[in-house]
């Protein structure tokens, strides 16, 4: 991809697969993709951005600070990129978060941090941005040379104001947003299913995407083309819902911890203690990976309220009770 979109003096084209809960970026090298590794070794980048009063973090070093700093901790911003802060989607993410969004110009919704010593605001392009920068710094260090132009991938369901806002986030990261593609197409060039024999029939797969924070199901007719990699995909259909991913799946464990929590101790306000709101998702998750390979696991959180330590034993049928909800969107949506 990137040797076929270089242009003269830009350095090669990088592919970013801007995530709501982690980000990639990838180069064509030696006929295969080459996904670009960050400071820290990891592939993937969380697409988290911190403030503090001296400086920014942005990926594994904001994530690793967040429990001491949840209001100044950004995180899901995928989730208002392109949006109104009116919408109904927006408001529900509201109540989860820990850090503040406020109404700003035209309806959109801004993101309200103390930085430097200073109350700042941010919209979600400018959130976006500076994941996007990380991307292209990271594939500077690998390459070693200057990187301008990207392709960026977008949920199939994205509508005009949000692909226009993700081009936007490029261009304040100074990139060049070359194309815009859906999330189904790399994922099922990612599968060799672009790698067939010439002059085939092709095929019609069906792609099924679930990501961090948004679901896409695509039926794709793969033409082989009449030359190597020349591949053509059409796509035949497409469903899915930008608002449904891994992350509601946490969500609906941490509402279900929140009650099971105020059910023991009584009527406690956690909700307001923005810390405890914090540690908890994380906790989840973490409980949520585990049951991929365990029978059982536990939830344990050390002083998450007022001094009180929480733990909750959870087995699969458990989780999939607590988490109905987004099952039954994921099954409606395919």
């Amino acid at each position: 991809m990137a040797d076929s979109l270089k242009l003269k003096g830009a350095g090669p084209a990088v592919g970013i697969d801007l995530g709501t809960t982690y980000s990639c970026v990838a180069v064509w090298q030696g006929n295969r993709a080459e996904v670009i590794a960050n400071d820290q070794g990891n592939r993937l980048t969380p697409s988290c951005v911190a403030f503090t009063s001296a400086e920014r973090f942005v990926g594994d070093a904001a994530v690793n600070q967040a429990a001491l700093n949840p209001t100044n901790t950004i995180f899901e911003v995928k989730r208002l990129i392109g949006r109104r802060f009116s919408d109904e989607s927006v408001q529900e993410d509201i109540k989860l978060w820990p850090f503040k969004v406020v109404a700003g110009d035209e309806g959109r919704p801004v993101i309200e941090v103390q930085y430097k010593g200073k109350k700042q605001q941010f919209t979600a392009e400018e959130i976006s941005s500076m994941v996007l920068a990380k991307m292209k710094e990271s594939a500077v260090v690998y390459l070693g040379t200057t990187v301008k132009n990207a392709v960026v991938t977008v949920p199939v369901y994205f509508n005009y104001s949000q692909i226009q806002a993700t081009i936007d986030a490029g261009a304040i990261a100074g990139l060049n947003v070359m194309r815009i593609i859906n999330e189904p197409t790399p994922a099922a060039v990612a599968y060799g299913l672009d790698r067939m024999a010439i002059g085939s029939e092709g095929r019609t797969v069906l792609v099924f995407d679930l990501g961090g924070g948004t679901m896409d199901v695509s039926l794709l007719k793969i033409d082989p083309g009449v030359d190597v990699d020349m591949a053509l995909f059409e796509v035949k259909a497409i469903a899915g819902d930008t608002h449904l991913g891994g992350v509601d799946f946490d969500n609906e464990m941490v509402k279900h911890s929140l009650r099971e929590f105020i059910k023991k101790h009584g009527k406690i306000d956690i909700r307001s203690n923005q810390k405890a709101l914090r540690r908890l998702p994380t906790a989840c998750e973490r409980a949520k990976r585990m049951l991929s390979s365990t029978a059982q696991t536990t939830i344990e959180v050390d002083s998450l309220h007022e001094g009180i330590d929480f733990c909750i034993n959870h087995h699969p049928d458990q989780v999939r009770g607590a988490q109905q909800a987004p099952r039954q969107q994921v099954y409606r949506g395919s």
